[in-house]
């Protein structure tokens, strides 16, 4: 594992913030839940890949890259960190996404371009086509005399969930009777570094359908982090909210998002917060989840990836109605 140290890029620690009324609304006592704020990282616009970055981005630093280069979907919030991060670091960025150009520029892709991030089209790919597309952007870096630095996808591996098992000693010291967080599960590395500091039975993690095994990916990543013995079979993964996949808006998201914005005041997005209060919920109806608990939802950013999705543009924008007196 690397020794190479993290490099500060955001604001921590992060607030843990009490939600009686969102509580109160799922089935829960008004002190049982409480909402960790990782939307507020500070760089650039904020979420859960800043604590990632600052590992793999400190690595990349180390071994002299003057590039960084990483992949994801046209929305993706890990993307726009790592443009985020190189604009701050003086390093050039280059994001492999898939699809191609011409579509939504709203978004996380609208702020790619206030970063200065170079965009590599990969088309219509699968993962391991796009992990070879980003190898291929490298090898033309090289070429033209540039140090690239190929962070994984989503931020997630080892490394990257360092910055999570970090996030889960800051919360043992601002919880200390926490009994369950709840976080999307993507990529896998946010909950591998929770799993890591927390426990295995201590984080319940919502497919949002990024991976099609995405909890050998948390065990994976945490195994190295911690002397607990992680399997896939012993971690608490949710796969109930995926619908008809990663870029959809379900119906049980919908009214995640209604539910946290009304009660609360708390903006989700549909892919991964608005998936993981679903899940949330269904844990609650299902006895998973029990009154009496003190259980934490890690809010992990994506507000931009809100205003790239235009159904759930348009469903918030519906939700308003005409004043009549």
């Amino acid at each position: 594992m690397s020794q190479h140290p993290p490099v500060p890029l955001g604001t921590f620690p992060t607030p843990v913030e009490p939600a009686p009324r969102l509580a109160a609304a799922l089935g829960l006592g008004p002190d049982d839940l409480w909402v960790k704020r990782d939307d507020l990282t500070g760089l650039g616009g904020g979420g859960n890949k800043v604590r990632k970055l600052q590992w793999t981005v400190g690595a990349a630093l180390a071994e002299g890259a003057d590039t960084l280069v990483t992949t994801g979907a046209p929305q993706s919030n890990h993307a726009r960190l790592t443009a985020a991060a190189g604009a701050r670091l003086g390093l050039d960025v280059v994001l492999v996404l898939r699809g191609s150009p011409g579509g939504s520029r709203s978004g996380n892709l609208a702020l790619d371009g206030l970063f200065g991030a170079r965009l590599a089209w990969a088309g219509d790919v699968d993962r391991a086509a796009l992990d070879a597309a980003a190898d291929e952007v490298c090898a033309r870096l090289r070429a033209a005399g540039a140090r690239p630095a190929l962070i994984p996808f989503g931020g997630s591996s080892v490394l990257g969930a360092r910055g999570y098992a970090g996030c889960g000693a800051e919360l043992r010291e601002q919880v200390p009777d926490l009994r369950t967080a709840v976080v999307a599960l993507g990529s896998g590395g946010t909950m591998a570094g929770l799993v890591a500091a927390l426990g295995s039975r201590s984080v319940l993690g919502v497919d949002v359908g990024a991976l099609t095994g995405p909890a050998a990916a948390v065990a994976e990543f945490a195994a190295p982090l911690t002397e607990e013995e992680i399997t896939p079979e012993g971690l608490r993964v949710r796969r109930d909210q995926v619908g008809a996949g990663y870029a959809a808006l379900t119906g049980p998201v919908t009214e995640a998002l209604r539910l946290a914005a009304r009660t609360e005041g708390l903006v989700l997005d549909p892919t991964y917060t608005g998936r993981a209060l679903a899940g949330l919920r269904a844990a609650v109806r299902d006895g998973d989840i029990r009154p009496g608990e003190k259980t934490v939802f890690l809010h992990t950013g994506g507000l931009p990836g809100l205003f790239g999705h235009p159904a759930a543009v348009t469903f918030a924008e519906d939700g308003a109605t005409p004043f009549e007196a």
